[in-house]
């Protein structure tokens, strides 16, 4: 499990690299798989080309789509386009397509399979470790990446910091494809070497938030103009093969959906130790991750520069990490380890052979294997925390994933810093997957809100969301004013990123009545699609910070374009009645320790 995404409530779609796979599809070893959450069972499917490594992000009508990729891959290394024992094709220009479906579908049929024909569709450029990220209009916009194979994106010393002589692409380009020549992003030149997997995300303005190396902008792909961010604070990387956690926090009406950054762990090695291609030039796995946190607001509303921010440092340094927004606001962090980077190698500069590598070709050592809570809106000092959360048994380094389930438990699977399938070595080639159960599932009782649309648009009139009295105990008044309403996004995930990972609090007010029932009059998603762009989504409401189950819905029109919008919804004023109360179980509806399966 390299890359997965949440298909809708039903299922997960799972991507590996074309490896020696004991499952088996058509003849061959299977990288591609769709696991059902009510069975647990994953069933084989087939893609053509080499996934490796490539980019990913849904489209405006819930289907997902995947960039690029490796060359075809055999046990002994790469052929050109074409590999007889596992029958993969070239991937690096390769454009996919999937619709998820459901039960009731026929997964036998095309329409439930990867299209994957790069001589119908496919990229004007081979692309390894691109980045994607969704328009305001529902395109996608795909930014550099390797041609070809390697731990970082240069050769040493880095004369040629454009194209590393053919091996780089700094240019740009979308899905669907645009008219004209291919524009070269002047900051892949600059960030030259540590530039895989940018960090990127779109801002309210329609422009881009863009991290690599230890740079940041602010790009307007329109003009390919960038404006200047201060370099991070102590030099710390956070794109692969640093792998540090990064997300953008939720947006909420009380932040008036400003978006911020947070940027954790990662690696502060000095420059000359990244190495090239081949490998790194010290021994990684010696080398402690950091622990460092930092905040950036791109677009502030005061006029002021923005900078970076000291935010509370993490419990433990994390190479690999991944956050996870969780449905009550708070940063699940999970996986990755103390020391060392992503990637695998059979050698560094100072460690010659194979033989004297101490962890197999994992360039990374001290899995952490309890996760950590962080809370966005608590006080600085106090913003991250362990308490009742259980440590896993199985180590998630490189290739390792995680992604928030329709349950608002969360799916954690994959690790294999392995250039194959190898089961016997030190941090092997992982198949099991496991549930994090957070600490509101300590909480038996749990809204069912009914009345969820099945689109929510930008703007418009809004709709009302009943939640029964069973659904919270105490007082109606007090629950009413602790329920949010939130549009989740989990986004495709690979190396420890969620590329497309949001979260949006919708704006409601309610009215009690007096059975203890809670009437929700919900506003439409704000109208400004850059903020919240269309596509699928799960609508989550919590009650005292517990969950309801998610509600699959399709933000915006279903379709690439311009969106439709209108103005804000307009909401009536809260309606309390102090005699109202909820008729669950009080102790059924506090939430406490979590539970790892």
């Amino acid at each position: 499990a390299i890359q997965l995404f949440v298909g809708n409530e039903q299922k997960v779609y799972i991507l590996d690299k074309a490896e020696g796979n004991a499952a088996q599809i058509n003849g061959h070893p299977a990288w591609g798989a769709v696991w059902d959450m009510s069975s647990h069972q994953s069933t084989a499917m087939d893609v053509k080309t080499n996934v490796f490594c490539s980019s990913g992000m849904h489209l405006p009508n819930g289907s997902f789509v995947t960039f690029g990729g490796n060359g075809a891959l055999n046990p002994g290394g790469y052929s050109a386009s074409w590999d007889s024992e596992y029958q993969d094709f070239d991937g690096t220009k390769s454009i996919r397509v999937l619709n998820p479906c459901r039960n009731s579908d026929d997964f036998s049929s095309t329409n439930c399979q990867w299209f994957d024909d790069a001589t119908f569709l496919a990229m004007q450029r081979q692309r390894w470790y691109s980045a994607a990220e969704a328009l305001g209009d529902g395109s996608i916009i795909i930014i550099g990446g390797f041609t070809s194979g390697g731990y970082i994106n240069r050769n040493y010393p880095n004369v040629d910091p454009a194209t590393e002589g053919g091996a780089a692409d700094p240019t740009y380009e979308f899905y669907p494809a645009r008219s004209g020549a291919l524009q070269t992003f002047q900051f892949l030149v600059e960030t030259s070497g540590l530039n895989a997997y940018v960090h990127t995300f779109l801002m309210p303005s329609g422009k881009l938030f863009v991290q690599a190396n230890i740079s940041t902008v602010l790009w307007d792909y329109t003009t390919n103009t960038e404006t200047t961010f201060p370099n991070v604070p102590h030099n710390v990387v956070r794109v692969y093969p640093a792998s540090g956690a990064v997300a953008m926090l939720p947006l909420t009406p009380a932040n008036n959906y400003l978006p911020t950054m947070l940027l954790c762990g990662g690696s502060d090695m000095p420059d000359y130790s990244w190495g090239n291609y081949s490998f790194p030039f010290i021994d990684t796995w010696n080398y402690p991750a950091s622990k460092d946190c930092q905040r950036i607001t791109p677009e502030p509303t005061d006029g002021s520069t923005p900078q970076y921010v000291q935010d509370d440092d993490m419990l433990d340094g994390r190479t690999m990490g991944q956050f996870i927004i969780l449905p009550d606001g708070k940063l699940l962090v999970v996986n990755g380890g103390l020391n060392g980077t992503a990637g695998y190698s059979q050698a560094t500069l100072t460690t010659p052979t194979f033989a004297q590598m101490p962890f197999g070709e994992s360039l990374a050592s001290g899995p952490v294997l309890t996760p950590a809570i962080y809370d966005p809106n608590a006080a600085p000092g106090s913003r991250w925390s362990k308490a009742g959360l259980s440590a896993s048994t199985i180590p998630r380094l490189y290739h390792s994933s995680a992604m928030l389930l329709p349950d608002a438990s969360v799916m954690i699977a994959g690790s294999n810093p392995n250039v194959d399938v190898n089961l016997t070595t030190v941090f092997p080639t992982t198949y099991k997957i496991e549930i994090f159960y957070p600490p509101y599932f300590s909480a038996s009782t749990r809204p069912v809100p009914t009345g969820i649309p099945k689109t929510i648009s930008y703007g418009g009139n809004s709709f009302d969301i009943t939640v029964p009295a069973s659904s919270y105990s105490g007082s109606a008044n007090d629950a009413a004013d602790a329920t949010t309403v939130v549009l989740h996004r989990g986004g495709f995930t690979t190396h420890a990123m969620n590329m497309g990972q949001r979260y949006l609090q919708l704006n409601n007010t309610y009215t009690v009545n007096k059975d203890g029932s809670l009437t929700l009059h919900v506003a439409q998603a704000p109208p400004n699609p850059n903020l919240f762009q269309p596509g699928p989504a799960f609508v989550f409401v919590t009650i005292h910070g517990i969950p309801s189950n998610g509600t699959y819905v399709i933000v915006g029109s279903g379709q690439i374009g311009t969106q439709p919008t209108a103005a804000a919804s307009v909401l009536p004023a809260n309606v309390g009645l102090s005699s109202a109360s909820g008729s669950a179980n009080p102790a059924s509806t506090t939430g406490g320790a979590d539970v790892t399966a």
